[in-house]
């Protein structure tokens, strides 16, 4: 299965725009891909190893553990993984690198329900969002399903998490269509009551009108973002939910 990325044109795709297409389109789209020559589980080791040899434990360091561990990585086994390389890359650099993997892999227990939640649909959960993190509530996930003609991406909820009051805005046409297809959320816009939103619902979003989506506390919650082609069509990304507001849906 070939793997999709989009953080580099999130996070580059104007600033170094042949950087960010390299990324994701030969890096990931291309390497990443030729699951022939090497599974995306014995990719994921490599990786690991060698960004731990270079002592590269930061947030890409982070993305490389959990992707590790989505791809069949145990916590058994890269305690062995880390422990062999910390004779050939260094004492100091394992122990950094343990510090990350000992936080990833505790959440096992919240990997266990995702793992059920993913049994729920046929789409994938994805890369965690971490490109738009700073707009949610939470931990988010995202998986592209379609980049052309429209736009159509499978969105992850963990329990509890929710996006910003946000804003569609477009000249003409415009807005979005949430199918839901796993878990429980919920759907408000300015001045409304919430609405509950389980697997099968279908919410219109006009454009230029103020809203939010999310997970239910206790659930996992997934849906698909499809983007309304629109003229001058932009997101405005507004103040997050607060905890009270959302605590009072119960």
């Amino acid at each position: 299965m070939a793997v999709k990325q989009t953080a580099g044109r999130e996070a580059l795709g104007t600033f170094a725009p042949k950087f960010a297409q390299l990324n994701d389109d030969v890096l990931f789209g291309e390497v990443w891909s030729r699951e022939e020559q090497l599974s995306l589980r014995d990719r994921s080791l490599v990786t690991v190893v060698a960004l731990m040899a270079q002592g590269l434990v930061d947030s890409s360091f982070r993305y490389h553990l959990s992707t590790a561990r989505q791809n069949g990585i145990t916590r058994e086994e890269i305690a062995e993984i880390l422990t062999h390389a910390a004779f050939y890359a260094g004492w100091p650099k394992a122990w950094a690198a343990f510090r990350m993997a000992k936080e990833v892999w505790a959440e096992d227990a919240a990997g266990d329900d995702m793992a059920r939640h993913q049994r729920e649909m046929v789409f994938p959960i994805g890369a965690p969002n971490d490109g738009f993190a700073r707009y949610f509530v939470g931990r988010s996930y995202l998986h592209p399903l379609s980049t052309s003609q429209v736009g159509v991406y499978n969105v992850t909820f963990e329990p509890g998490c929710r996006n910003n009051w946000h804003i569609h805005h477009a000249d003409r046409g415009g807005g979005q269509l949430l199918l839901c297809v796993a878990g429980r959320g919920w759907y408000q816009e300015w001045g409304k009551e919430a609405r509950a939103l389980r697997p099968g619902d279908v919410v219109n979003i006009p454009p230029e009108v103020k809203h939010w989506h999310g997970a239910a506390a206790d659930s996992w919650f997934s849906h698909l973002a499809l983007e309304v082609p629109g003229e001058n069509t932009s997101n405005q990304w507004l103040e997050a939910v607060s905890d009270g507001d959302y605590a009072r849906l119960g």
